[in-house]
């Protein structure tokens, strides 16, 4: 009867296996089209050697980066770089991700003529590693002000899509047409939810400072390690609240799309849902500076809004070995013989 349990793991890897090539060939082509509707100097700035440095140099503050702007192409490149973008996100993530590109123009109107920073839509750089390839190992990102997203792919069946960054600023567009607007609202409004619904014994070891940090203590590090263990585990919540902290996992996670969310929120099961950490800095009503985060044996998430009196968020999504597909790269390189 021993081996009849093996045929459910054996379905499930096989599956898993069958949804990563289907990502691996949509993303490949998304790409192969891109790179194809560029002019030769064009794919210069948006192609990249597979080692190249470049491919760990992230970040999301406004500057200048290598890699083709949405600024230089054509309404038709324009078209193919967006249908790489959806490639690797849901519905959902395609949209935070085209509202935060969208809010440099409010940005713009709020800061007038005063502003220090160039504030454009169409700043944000497409930039390929490696060849495309529905069954090779390559990688992608799309980066600009508060929006940074990396993905690799292994042998066209593994994939990596940290560091994940999104950042709003203004969090809460409070003027205008577009008065309302809160694209990272969900991130904020869940994790204020739950530690509202702590018991005050809960909450005297959840909250661990009176006051917020300025920023996501991690920053853009090329690689980062487990921060300070703060907090309280899911083991010391109530089923409710574990449940509540587990869709606010969730809302990071559901950046990709389905099929490879669904493989980091098994990376984190099978790590262990009693091991991730629930921790808070500042104050816990709307409009306090605040800061949270989010860290279990294999991923951390950070959150913190606290500039701009309590109203520019940043939130990152960071994989302890795997960011950059490191982990995947090591055990790929380790079981295949590389006669170079």
């Amino acid at each position: 009867m021993k081996p009849m349990l093996l045929i459910p793991v054996f379905a499930f890897a096989l599956a898993t296996v069958c949804r990563a090539h289907v990502a691996a060939e949509e993303m490949a082509a998304a790409a192969n089209k891109f790179l194809e509707s560029l002019t030769p100097e064009q794919r210069t700035k948006a192609a990249f050697e597979w080692k190249a440095d470049e491919r760990f140099n992230w970040h999301f503050i406004p500057k200048t980066r290598l890699g083709l702007t949405i600024k230089d192409m054509t309404p038709a490149q324009r078209g193919a770089a967006h249908t790489l973008l959806r490639s690797g996100m849901s519905a959902h993530g395609y949209q935070k991700a085209s509202n935060i590109m969208n809010l440099e123009a409010i940005l713009k109107e709020i800061e007038g003529p005063r502003g220090t920073m160039v504030r454009d839509s169409e700043l944000y750089y497409f930039s390929i590693f490696g060849k495309p390839e529905a069954a090779g190992t390559w990688g992608w990102r799309v980066e600009g002000h508060h929006f940074a997203q990396n993905f690799t792919i292994v042998k066209g069946e593994f994939f990596s899509g940290t560091p994940s960054f999104m950042g709003t600023n203004p969090a809460e567009v409070r003027q205008g047409p577009r008065k309302g607007l809160r694209i990272l609202g969900e991130d904020e409004d869940l994790a204020r939810t739950l530690v509202k619904a702590l018991s005050d014994e809960q909450r005297k070891t959840v909250i661990f400072d009176a006051t917020a940090p300025k920023d996501i203590i991690t920053a853009a590090k090329r690689k980062v390690m487990p921060l300070e263990t703060a907090g309280l585990p899911t083991t010391k919540l109530t089923k409710e609240q574990a449940a509540q902290l587990m869709n606010l996992v969730k809302v990071y996670v559901n950046r990709l799309r389905g099929d490879l969310a669904e493989t980091d929120l098994k990376k984190i099961e099978k790590a262990g849902w009693d091991k991730v950490y629930f921790a808070w800095a500042g104050g816990t009503e709307k409009g306090d500076p605040h800061y949270y985060r989010v860290q279990g044996p294999t991923f951390l998430i950070e959150y913190d809004n606290t500039q701009n009196d309590a109203n520019h968020v940043h939130a990152v999504w960071r994989d302890f070995d795997n960011d950059f597909g490191e982990d995947l790269l090591r055990k790929h390189y380790a079981e295949t013989p590389h006669g170079k």
